[in-house]
């Protein structure tokens, strides 16, 4: 096994060049240095000078990919794409255009993400499941089949609705939270539960069909039919084979979603008022902050080969007979 996960880790190395150097010309093809000069000066009228001394003061005077006046190396290397790209692979994410150390920011930001995507994710999954295996184990019924039309009226629910119903009626009419806002310490509670009931009755629809699909798929199989030709009672037939062989589809959808949870959901943070870093990349992106999303995009995608990592080795942990070579 450790030789996979070294050769897994061998590769993200292109992967993560790859992305950064993608994640580079799509901004920049948007915006040159001197767009983005223009806008942190925020006058009008900006002098050639002004904007030559602020690309200068943040990095930006270089040529973007190819430098022609340097000689050998640094004809690559004196670019505004490997000066700012180099740091990244240790994580100096160094500062943000407006100066903010981003490293900092993360390290500050990614709790309140956190608080919000962990509980989440944890009860949204409780739930599915359960409902699903409900679903499954009266299948064929009347029960069975509004459960199905149910899940498939919330999924042709947009998520805004979820969001804007849910600070209307809990936040509004019945005054049981705030709409919105975030606290720190044990006073944040009260900001969090709306932010989870909300993103956990908004995945019930997609996630309950998906877990559904699962265990129909696992209870028609022959090993099944045996256990009930033992005499095992449904319920066991279910709990003990059923779920358990399940898990790998069930691992894949989970692990995969783990970097998620620290970057953040945009939407969410966006509307809730969430200081996260979903909402620190939304703000990013309005203000044309390079520095911050490339170093969201980079960190996303670390934790998305780290999340895949970890989907292979909990195969290993779910069933014995699976190995990585």
């Amino acid at each position: 096994m450790t030789a996979y996960i070294v050769r897994r880790l061998l590769y993200a190395i292109p992967i993560l060049i790859g992305v950064n150097a993608l994640t580079f010309v799509l901004f920049f093809v948007v915006n040159s240095p001197d767009d983005m000069a223009r806008m942190h000066l925020g006058n009008k009228r900006v002098t050639d000078q002004a904007i030559q001394s602020w690309k200068e003061e943040h990095g930006y005077e270089k040529p973007l990919l190819y430098n022609a006046g340097a000689d050998g190396a640094g004809k690559l290397t004196e670019t505004i794409l490997f000066q700012k790209s180099i740091k990244l692979f240790v994580f100096d994410f160094g500062q943000s255009d407006s100066g903010r150390d981003i490293g900092f920011d993360i390290s500050q930001r990614m709790w309140p993400s956190l608080a919000i995507a962990v509980p989440t994710l944890i009860v949204g999954l409780l739930v599915n499941i359960t409902f699903a295996l409900t679903l499954a184990f009266f299948r064929g019924s009347y029960l069975d089949f509004w459960g199905v039309v149910l899940c498939v009226a919330m999924m042709s629910i947009s998520g805004l609705f979820y969001i804007i119903g849910g600070q209307y009626l809990v936040g509004k009419l019945l005054n049981l939270v705030p709409i919105s806002g975030y606290d720190t310490g044990i006073a944040a509670w009260k900001f969090m539960v709306l932010p989870v009931v909300v993103g956990v009755i908004g995945s019930v629809g997609a996630g309950t069909r998906w877990y559904r699909t699962l265990f129909l798929e696992e209870i028609n199989r022959d090993f099944v039919r045996s256990a009930r030709a033992k005499g095992l009672s449904e319920h066991w037939v279910l709990f003990r084979h059923v779920l358990q062989n399940a898990l790998i589809p069930i691992l894949t959808g989970v692990v995969v979603v783990l970097p998620a949870l620290f970057i953040g959901s945009l939407l969410t943070e966006s509307f809730f008022g969430i200081p996260g870093l979903g909402s620190y990349t939304i703000d990013a992106i309005q203000n044309q902050d390079f520095a911050i999303v490339r170093a969201m995009v980079f960190l996303g995608a670390v934790l998305y080969i780290i999340g895949l990592l970890l989907t292979d080795i909990s195969y290993t942990i779910a069933d014995p007979r699976v190995r990585l070579e």
